[in-house]
């Protein structure tokens, strides 16, 4: 394979994924809770190094200039998003560190969209439609009465009509860089270590918004378009040079 357009197919194969990313994040940016992806990359290193040839019987000129770009899994941003006041007793948002535990239908999962409901057998669940139950800080979905007023405490402390009833489990994964987004807003843990439970501060009444700044995103957007171009543009120019060599140059006059 020619060296340039190899180098050339892994800029349009890296950037059209960065797009992709970007796109998401575009798309999500009015999502309560979404935590932005980051898309990674790596520089590739030649096959010659990749087997420990140290360049050996390679080109030194094309040894310096690298394998191209290595797409790395993608990073999930959580930096804290803007809290908004809705106004909704069972409405919460965590302020700093830590997620809502929730059962997905038999899979435990991540959130930072702490806008939920009472359903109609007295399982908090989140109110996305889905009904995933949300879960206390020992793992147990959290059971409520369905007409008492409801409260709950800085400290995630539920109480209805002034008495106790559970308080919401807020937890910490072993390693941020291990979350996944999924559909329905929800964080999956990749490294299949489990959560810790952990204290922190819970607002009531507001819910946290996307940590997208869409402005951002839109520059960042037509910056991988741009790169893009260019190296679809180099494949194109490299193509055409090829077709010269083969038919002009190679011509047997």
């Amino acid at each position: 394979m020619i060296y340039g357009l190899y180098l050339s197919a892994t800029g349009v194969m890296a950037n059209s994924h960065r797009q992709d990313v970007i796109a998401n994040n575009l798309a999500n940016s009015e999502t309560v809770g979404f935590k932005r992806n980051l898309a990674m990359f790596q520089e590739r290193a030649t096959e010659a190094r990749a087997r420990g040839l140290g360049g050996l019987g390679t080109d030194p000129m094309l040894e310096r200039l690298g394998g191209g770009l290595l797409v790395s899994p993608t990073v999930v941003d959580t930096s804290q998003g803007e809290l908004e006041q809705t106004g909704n007793p069972l409405d919460v948002a965590i302020q700093g560190q830590g997620y809502l535990m929730v059962d997905d239908h038999g899979r435990q999962r991540l959130t930072r969209d702490g806008r939920m409901l009472i359903d109609r057998t007295g399982h908090l669940v989140l109110a996305n439609g889905e009904g995933q139950r949300v879960l206390d800080g020992a793992g147990k979905p959290i059971v409520l009465q369905l007409s008492a007023r409801t409260e709950i405490g800085e400290d995630g402390q539920i109480t209805q009509d002034g008495g106790p009833m559970a308080r919401l489990g807020v937890y910490r994964p072993a390693n941020a860089g291990r979350l996944r987004n999924e559909a329905g807003n929800l964080l999956a843990i990749t490294d299949g270590q489990p959560p810790v439970a952990v204290e922190a501060t819970v607002r009531s009444g507001f819910v946290e918004r996307a940590n997208v700044d869409p402005s951002t995103e839109l520059v960042q957007l037509m910056e991988t378009q741009r790169m893009l171009e260019a190296n679809a543009n180099m494949i194109r120019y490299q193509d055409q040079t090829l077709n010269r060599l083969v038919n002009d140059v190679g011509r047997i006059g």
